[in-house]
């Protein structure tokens, strides 16, 4: 029997009160109203505006050997796919590996510079994960978010690692991580205070999130 190696790894920056996005998202804010300006608003600002202060973290995030990510995270178009759009990322995204994008609509891969190729799949969660599997080797695995697609594979009992950036402000509503969610036991790993963001890495135990039968 073959050992994998790598792990299913949850990167997510949230709110102290856990939400991962705010109300009213727009392609000019994907984030929603989270008391900040620009593409990442307030809650991704620790990854941009801190020099060298989270290059750690930022470093293991990009150093996924696959990713998985909900459409909606993929960018603002809906239902059928009547716009030629490739991500918030431009030609040139920073994953620069396979990304495996969960959607309800078949679209051809669709392969940009630097060797990131996004495929799309319309056959659930449990499928984009072997398939990013079978692309990682024995590499990581992230599962970007959002934070529904998260809470799905939370709630499936797919995930090893958690790995939650916590920002310090609540913002009371909009798109919460764990809605939804079976109680999970978690176990420590790390965790680092920075300037403007704690980071705290769980490992998940065996048994968290599973819905019992009914």
């Amino acid at each position: 029997m073959t050992t994998r190696t790598g792990k299913v790894i949850v990167n997510q920056t949230v709110s102290a009160d856990g939400y991962s996005a705010g109300l009213n998202q727009t392609e000019e804010r994907p984030f929603g109203d989270d008391g900040g300006d620009g593409w990442g608003g307030r809650l991704h600002a620790w990854m941009f505006d801190a020099g060298e202060e989270n290059r750690a973290e930022v470093d293991q995030i990009d150093a996924a050997s696959a990713v998985i990510m909900g459409r909606n995270m993929f960018g603002p178009v809906r239902g059928e796919w009547d716009r030629q759009w490739n991500g918030w990322w431009g030609d040139n995204p920073p994953f620069h590996v396979p990304v495996f994008v969960l959607t309800h609509h078949a679209r051809e891969p669709q392969p940009m510079e630097g060797g990131t190729t996004y495929h799309f799949v319309t056959d659930g969660i449990e499928s984009a994960l072997a398939q990013a599997r079978a692309a990682a080797g024995d590499g990581d695995i992230s599962i970007h978010g959002g934070a529904t697609t998260i809470n799905q594979y939370l709630a499936a009992g797919l995930v090893d690692e958690l790995r939650l950036h916590i920002v310090p402000l609540t913002l009371g509503t909009g798109v919460r991580l764990f809605e939804g969610v079976p109680p999970l036991n978690l176990e420590q790993v790390t965790s680092r205070a920075a300037t403007s963001v704690v980071h705290v890495t769980y490992r998940v135990l065996p048994g968290s999130g599973v819905t019992p039968s009914q």
